[in-house]
């Protein structure tokens, strides 16, 4: 198994959470903050650290507004111009371009916790970055508190 999940944890201990996500497009962000959120105030933490983390080569996780869709278009389409998915790569999958944008953008995010509450800016949200879709994928997200 990937990820152990332990049934209980009292509040004076980090847990650890699965988020199992489903891309519908090669290229896609997909917010996460209500489900991480959740995970946070079920997690009874009140103040400390969220990790996420991405184990996978062509994906990724950014915090970026989410006020404005535009933004995760403006995003990808950089992302697409900057790194072409037909272009002279090695790789024989023909998922180079994946694997150049998943460690770019990277595979970890950290967000400060407070009153039970994931500390984000005005226009943040959380994004699972899916450069090689459709697929089912994971985010582990570790809750530390202080």
């Amino acid at each position: 198994m990937l990820w152990h999940l332990p049934r209980r944890w009292s509040a004076s201990m980090s847990s650890h959470h699965l988020l199992e996500i489903r891309s519908e497009r090669r290229n896609q962000l997909i917010d996460i903050t209500g489900r991480i959120q959740k995970m946070v105030a079920d997690s009874g933490v009140a103040d400390g650290m969220a990790h996420i983390f991405v184990p996978h080569t062509t994906a990724a996780v950014t915090i970026n507004e989410n006020a404005d869709p535009a933004v995760q278009s403006d995003m990808l389409g950089f992302l697409a111009k900057l790194i072409p998915e037909k272009a002279d790569f090695r790789h024989s999958e023909g998922n180079s371009d994946a694997h150049i944008k998943s460690s770019l953008v990277g595979a970890q995010a950290t967000v400060f916790i407070e009153g039970g509450n994931l500390i984000l800016g005005t226009w943040q949200g959380i994004y699972f970055c899916e450069f090689d879709g459709p697929r089912q994928r994971r985010v582990l997200i570790k809750i530390v508190p202080n």
